[in-house]
């Protein structure tokens, strides 16, 4: 059976594994938002960044990709996601039903937060949030790489989120 992994944020430009398939996916159920105090990759426990999580919401869905592991690694492929989601068990291990471009329904791992954890910080205004991801840096980067990367991808997919359009545009004007 294959592993297929649901990305909708760095794991759309940064997956860390091989891919064998992409597929446009769509979640229901759930939304992309900066809920998620960073304080390994993008912040530190001192200045924490955000980072984007699916939140449960009912009323809404998450479009984003699926990400199919090669058979062979699938064991390493689940262990470096893990390793790389898990660390701070901010992050609960899902597996989610997907409905792919064209109608196909599949079942993937997804990384949804634990909004009983400390690090959940739903609801903070946007210009919080940009406010935190301008001056934001962890072991993986400055914040503002990780908001950019990940809007431009979602635009080259054809998903244009309003709030994150907002927040790329400035944060892009208060990094200038």
């Amino acid at each position: 059976m294959t592993l297929w992994v649901f990305g909708y944020a760095s794991l759309l430009w940064n997956p860390g594994f091989d891919v064998v398939e992409t597929r446009k996916a769509r979640l229901q159920g759930y939304r992309r938002s900066f809920c998620m105090r960073s304080i390994h990759h993008r912040g530190t426990p001192e200045e924490p960044g955000l980072v984007m999580a699916l939140d449960p919401d009912e009323t809404t869905c998450c479009d984003g990709l699926a990400l199919a592991a090669p058979d062979a690694q699938q064991d390493e492929v689940l262990a470096y996601l893990r390793d790389r989601e898990l660390i701070s068990s901010a992050y609960l291990e899902r597996l989610v039903p997907l409905t792919l471009e064209g109608g196909e329904e599949i079942t993937a791992l997804a990384y949804v937060i634990d909004p009983d954890h400390v690090q959940y910080c739903g609801g903070l205004p946007l210009e919080e949030q940009a406010q935190i991801i301008a001056r934001a840096v962890g072991g993986r980067g400055p914040n503002t790489e990780y908001l950019l990367n990940t809007v431009d991808h979602l635009e080259t997919l054809g998903v244009r989120d309003a709030d994150l359009s907002w927040l790329a545009e400035r944060v892009r004007n208060l990094a200038a």
